[in-house]
């Protein structure tokens, strides 16, 4: 795609389906941006009824007569956006008035080898917007494995949904892989720090409303489907770093504990140790399993 003068500087791309109560919500965060230089590009995923939103000058809509799924639907949006730099909000969170300022400003500043991405701070809140916890993430240089890398404890690689990255970068690595239904971000940002910086913001951009109506990420059969895919898809890569690996593997079983799905942390602690080769399974379960059974005083019964 040619870039013109008119394209805005950043896409903000919203991907929805069937969940026209909460869209409104979300679009109406990325419109209120304190950075005006955007367009906020809203793709209806094939929903039963098509997502209807007044028009705006910086809005546009792009409809799928099907249902693609989250990872496919994200990949056609980064095609036909117009922005440098794209980002994505999911359409049940909020982002904050100053997400795209902080992004941009902070990608302007790096002295990080190029090209450069951001992430910011995300807040998790209930349904009340009460605050659950809140995820600041670290800066990796190119080159890095974002999520196999030892960071300061203070900070956190649960802030993926904050990306801000050029889309020419994203589409370099041929963006979200479309078998993956959850884990997307986990599984993509494998493929894009080893090419481009990350340059983490300790500053809360993104709310993300943790609620009881469906949500991919939360779905423990999905999550442990995929992260088996995850596993064989980069295996010469875990295989490389057991004991990393190992707390990799463990920060997957406490975001399900969190999500309340204590039987799947489990299974997930069990299932990971057997996917490994033997030298690496006694020592894993203890890993994973001393963690688990302690953290926050969890138990199996």
């Amino acid at each position: 795609m040619v870039k013109t003068k008119s394209d805005p500087l950043l896409s903000i791309i919203i991907t929805t389906y069937n969940r026209p109560h909460l869209l409104g919500r979300a679009v109406r965060s990325a419109l209120g941006q304190t950075v005006t230089d955007l367009e906020v590009v809203v793709v209806d995923d094939g929903s039963t009824e098509p997502v209807t939103l007044a028009e705006q000058p910086r809005l546009r809509m792009v409809r799928l007569p099907v249902n693609h799924g989250l990872s496919a639907a994200r990949n056609v949006a980064a095609t036909s956006a117009r922005g440098r730099w794209i980002s994505y909000l999911d359409d049940d969170d909020q982002l904050f008035p100053h997400f795209a300022e902080v992004s941009l400003n902070a990608l302007a500043q790096t002295t990080l080898p190029r090209p450069v991405a951001a992430l910011s701070g995300l807040e998790a809140v209930n349904r009340d917007g009460a605050p659950i916890r809140t995820h600041l993430p670290p800066t990796l240089p190119r080159g890095s494995y974002f999520g196999l890398e030892k960071i300061d404890p203070r900070l956190s690689f649960f802030s993926k949904q904050t990306l801000v990255v050029e889309r020419e970068v994203l589409l370099g690595i041929h963006g979200f892989d479309e078998a993956f239904s959850a884990l997307p971000y986990t599984e993509m940002f494998l493929r894009l720090n080893p090419v481009c910086s990350i340059v983490g913001v300790p500053v809360v951009t993104y709310r993300q409303f943790i609620h009881q109506g469906p949500r991919l990420s939360s779905d423990p059969s999905r999550r442990q489907s995929d992260f088996g895919r995850l596993i064989s898809r980069h295996k010469a890569l875990f295989d490389a770093r057991p004991r990393v690996f190992a707390d990799f593997a463990l920060r997957h079983a406490h975001s399900l504990y969190n999500l309340g799905q204590y039987r799947a942390a489990v299974a997930s602690v069990c299932s990971t140790a057997r996917s490994h080769p033997f030298s690496t399974f006694a020592g894993i379960t203890s890993v994973l399993w001393r963690k688990l059974r302690w953290h926050r005083g969890f138990s199996l019964f």
